[in-house]
């Protein structure tokens, strides 16, 4: 089993999301180790990037912040293999296509493989344009993680049937951000999931509360949380480990 696998091995999932550097890559090491003390199952760690289309206003804020601190791929590297000495949370990328394109694909996922990251979501990289990158993924054990979108509609089966590691349902239309509501029929696409795969199914893009979290992992498999994490890291720079830790406590606790 490897470490991805076993996000889901104890009930369902709670995915956390950060930006890597974001005050500091200090910091997110930090924050890394409380998401993990308060349970989470699995962390995306976003590699900041200038043109982060999928991502809403917190997200690409945090972006911003991180590159200005000096953020590189390379420190992102880094920062993982530090993390790596002290735990073995499964940790995949969230990245763009653009900054793996640069670093050279077979360059990059070696490096994955070396520092210990476990899967990659890309979310400009569509599901038939894989092949471009897969062969190198696979070659270095690194899982392609794949989105599923509200628009997925006919596609669902087909990219379910080919998944690997988890399959990241996409909530809502749009970016990603804190929402009040989400009115996608995720029921509907967890239910052609499960005619065709055994992948495990996460939510997210809006979820925010516990309320919201314990809704949705009654239908799927886990719940990713992203933007409202970063919200914390934005309000509370440097000093938010411990509001981190007890945001993400009561939301695993809602599970």
């Amino acid at each position: 089993m490897n470490r991805i696998e076993s996000a889901f091995k104890n009930g369902k999932a709670f995915i956390a999301f950060l930006t890597g550097g974001d005050p500091s890559l200090e910091k997110t090491e930090e924050f890394i180790f409380e998401l993990e003390r308060a349970g989470a199952s699995l962390i995306e760690l976003g590699i900041p990037f200038s043109d982060p289309i999928a991502e809403g206003e917190v997200i690409q804020a945090a972006s911003v912040r991180a590159l200005n601190a000096g953020t590189t791929v390379h420190g992102i590297f880094e920062l993982v293999k530090r993390v790596r000495k002290k735990s073995k949370i499964p940790l995949a990328f969230l990245t763009y296509l653009n900054p793996v394109y640069y670093y050279g694909y077979d360059k990059f996922f070696a490096k994955c493989a070396e520092v210990g990251v476990d899967g990659i979501i890309i979310p400009d990289l569509p599901f038939e344009e894989q092949g471009e990158l897969k062969a190198e993924a696979e070659k270095y054990g690194i899982t392609l993680i794949s989105l599923i979108a509200p628009t997925s509609s006919e596609r669902v089966e087909r990219i379910a049937k080919e998944s690997k590691g988890f399959l990241y349902i996409v909530s809502s239309m749009g970016v990603t951000g804190v929402r009040s509501e989400i009115t996608t029929d995720i029921e509907a696409i967890v239910k052609s999931i499960r005619a065709v795969s055994k992948t495990p199914a996460a939510v997210g893009f809006g979820i925010s509360t516990p309320e919201q979290a314990a809704h949705f992992a009654e239908i799927a498999d886990g719940v990713i949380v992203g933007s409202a994490i970063v919200r914390i890291i934005e309000k509370y720079g440097k000093d938010a480990g411990k509001e981190v830790y007890e945001y993400v406590r009561a939301m695993v606790s809602g599970l």
